[in-house]
């Protein structure tokens, strides 16, 4: 399958590239989750990723972070192996893949990003309390602090994670469907926190499955069906051509229906 590529604009120029995946391939036992998956991801840039149900979408972010064994292929942080420089990246898993029963607040969870600041063992600073405050506040959940995890509702959830991987204050964040049972107040500050983040030269990339409207507030679009099937800007990647390719039927863009 040709890949469609295009060329990118816009955003912070880097040097050289900053995160580089080449030939990247993960099997899950006899299954090809991943095949032959090459992109380049620069500074600046908010930058979504999608495709079928079973496309390797949520893989392709956990190989890179290497959360999942890769069978070949290099994903390097400015020419050096990413899993080496994890410090610089702020990781939001899917909602289902956490314990909403475990006892923390929201206040707990948020200071959990400064532990690689602040230390292991160590307690927390002024500094890094003020740098989880200003999280919270900035996702407006500020007032609910002191509320469990598991009393919180989908959105609120979603948002205290965001203040979690922006207390951090990485260099990279990954984050894998966050957009998935939240309401439109929570998805409105995410993408107003992606926007932010990405003008002061951060790389956000982001697992969507969400085929309405907000899929064209990317930067730019990979999408993907084991393989990359093509890199670009909302208008070169949601047309008919393509989305058929990677979906195999028509597709209604805004209502996320295969024909």
């Amino acid at each position: 399958m040709e890949i469609i590529r295009t060329n990118h604009s816009g955003g912070v120029v880097a040097p050289f590239p900053a995160v580089a995946v080449r030939n990247l391939q993960v099997r899950y036992r006899s299954v090809l989750a991943l095949q032959d998956v090459s992109l380049t991801l620069v500074p600046g840039q908010l930058v979504g990723v999608f495709g079928p149900n079973g496309a390797g979408k949520s893989t392709l972010m956990k190989a890179m972070l290497g959360l999942v064994p890769i069978e070949s292929g290099t994903v390097l942080y400015q020419n050096r192996p990413l899993t080496q420089q994890l410090e610089q990246v702020a990781y939001v898993p899917q909602r289902s893949q956490i314990d909403w029963t475990f006892p923390a607040t929201a206040w707990d969870v948020v200071l959990m990003g400064r532990v690689r600041k602040s230390g292991y063992l160590t307690r927390f600073s002024a500094t890094s309390r003020q740098r989880a405050m200003e999280a919270l506040e900035r996702v407006g959940m500020a007032d609910l602090r002191d509320r469990r995890i598991g009393q919180l509702s989908g959105g609120q959830q979603q948002r205290v994670f965001l203040a979690r991987a922006l207390a951090q204050e990485a260099t990279l964040f990954f984050l894998d469907e966050p957009f998935v049972g939240v309401d439109q107040k929570t998805e409105d500050i995410l993408f107003s926190c992606f926007r932010e983040l990405v003008s002061l030269g951060k790389i956000v990339m982001v697992v969507n499955h969400d085929l309405g409207e907000s899929i064209t507030q990317f930067d730019r679009l990979l999408l993907l069906n084991r393989t990359l099937v093509a890199d670009g800007s909302h208008q070169q990647v949601l047309t008919p051509e393509v989305m058929s390719r990677a979906y195999g039927g028509q597709v209604n863009f805004f209502t996320g229906q295969i024909a």
